[in-house]
């Protein structure tokens, strides 16, 4: 049985000294043990099981205590110290369209609230309950098969509680939806769409929204679905107030995805730059360059040295190109001269990926240790992010990568590690979250790239859009969702 509170298992020995050495913080011998879920006493359900909905949905405790939070810092220390007060009171497990519309009725009728949830990954208090009253937690992961593909378009309809390696595993040889964020072992379809989602590629597809086609969702006021189509003008898109809208808007079910057949042709190359101003003019000149390499995340010296086996004193920049086509060596060679530097340690790249991926995982031994965790990242124009970053780092410590690319601007990731106060440790998250939301803010960036909204971000979010839209997400919201049910405290 997966932890209570953890991203996969509970870290071993061995990992928590890896980090400690790694990061220079904590101390092993020190560790506080998580509390375990014996030991957790959840609030009582407040609200009974209704008969419409009882043959697939449960008040079971561990699973009620496993859909309270996402994976942001803030839920990982809550849940480690057996904090479960927003529990919601009922999970819902919806094996089809039916049986979430059946939800959505009784919940319209009631007013009680439903966060629709997927892999529960969020890391901006998407899919807690945090508000008075009762809630409806509607997991959407039992509705994770993928229903038709159309080759000649290449394209795949897709039920949304599919996750990454589930949606992948079901497409015919040689097809794949190219999208692999750092949560693709748990994150869903659906969850992709609904908070825009950032994949691997860092330029050109660099979100889900350019690889969605169509989609259908059901909302308390009926059925939305768009027309599919490779492209259109007739008006607003439909899909676009779908992706992004974190389930205020409807339940997403289901979506047309293009998919593309598993490139043949891969080159990876790691470069290095003594300057770091050197470094992101490189990465600059490769997003103007129209090459549109599948990879171009570039790491601070520090995060180099801890990601990617770095000296602690070289940027490295990670470049690479895909193609299912041709082969991309001229490619490569081409952007190894635009972007100068020195030739990097050939598994850079791979000691990249390995630290990716493993990051979550890693990151559950932090609490023990007496470390808190923030990531925090934005975009901005060129000309704009050398203040930018200057500002953020007068505000916090931090590494920082590139992680996309576009010819006007980069999305720069900034990495937090300090030690915090036993049992202060959501008070130190909450005050850099402040302070480093307002300096991105303030000096032109998003609130986010491809992390959300949520609960967490909505303050600098109200700041961010302007206030004619402001009233018409207001306005759609009050048509679609009547009683105000999905996802309060959302968007909205």
């Amino acid at each position: 049985m997966p932890s209570h509170w953890a991203w996969g298992d509970e870290p071993s020995p061995t990992e928590l000294l890896d980090l400690a050495r790694a990061t220079g913080l904590g101390d092993p011998s020190s560790w506080e043990p998580p509390v375990p879920f014996e030991a957790v006493r959840l609030p009582p359900p407040r609200i009974p099981i209704a008969p419409d909905i009882a043959a697939f949905s449960t008040a079971e405790p561990y699973i009620r205590a496993t859909h309270t939070y996402g994976q942001a810092y803030r839920d990982l220390i809550r849940a480690y110290r057996g904090d479960f007060a927003n529990a919601p009171d009922v999970v819902a497990m919806p094996r089809d369209e039916s049986e979430v519309t059946r939800v959505l009725e009784w919940a319209s009728a009631t007013g009680v609230p439903v966060i629709p949830r997927g892999g529960g990954t969020s890391v901006v208090g998407g899919v807690e309950a945090r508000f008075d009253g009762p809630a409806v937690c509607l997991d959407l992961t039992r509705m994770d098969r993928v229903l038709e593909v159309d080759r000649a378009s290449r394209a795949a309809l897709v039920q949304a509680g599919a996750a990454g390696p589930v949606l992948n595993g079901q497409l015919p040889g040689g097809l794949q939806l190219r999208f692999f964020p750092q949560s693709y072992e748990f994150s869903t379809l659906g969850g992709w769409i609904a908070t825009r989602a950032g994949g691997h590629y860092a330029t050109l597809h660099t979100h889900i929204d350019d690889l969605v086609e169509s989609v259908r969702a059901i909302t308390p006021a009926g059925v939305w679905e768009s027309r599919r189509l490779p492209g259109s003008g007739a008006g607003p898109s439909p899909d676009r107030w779908l992706l992004g809208s974190e389930g205020t808007l409807g339940v997403i079910t289901q979506a047309w995805v293009r998919i593309q057949e598993r490139p043949a042709f891969k080159v990876s190359t790691p470069v290095r730059f003594a300057s770091w101003e050197r470094a992101v003019s490189a990465v600059r000149d490769l997003a103007q360059s129209g090459l549109n390499p599948a990879n171009c995340r570039l790491l601070d010296a520090r995060e180099a040295a801890l990601a990617a086996g770095g000296d602690g004193k070289h940027c490295v920049l990670i470049v690479g190109f895909e193609s299912a086509d041709h082969p991309v060596d001229t490619l490569m060679a081409r952007a190894l001269e635009i972007a100068g530097g020195e030739p990097g340690r050939a598994r850079q790249d791979r000691e990249w990926k390995g630290s990716f991926t493993g990051m979550p995982y890693l990151r559950n031994a932090l609490p023990g240790l007496g470390v808190i965790a923030e990531t925090f990242e934005t975009a901005v124009t060129w000309d704009r992010f050398p203040a930018l970053h200057e500002a953020v780092l007068a505000e916090v410590d931090a590494t920082c990568r590139i992680a996309f690319a576009y010819p006007d601007g980069p999305a720069p990731y900034y990495t937090v590690l300090a030690p915090a106060p036993r049992g202060e440790e959501t008070a130190v998250w909450d005050s850099i979250k402040r302070r480093v939301s307002d300096a991105v803010l303030r000096m032109g960036g998003t609130i986010t790239h491809h992390h959300a909204v949520g609960r967490d971000h909505q303050p600098f979010y109200e700041r961010q859009r302007p206030e004619p839209f402001a009233l018409a997400l207001k306005a759609a919201k009050a048509t679609l969702d009547p009683r105000g049910i999905l996802n309060p405290g959302v968007l909205v």
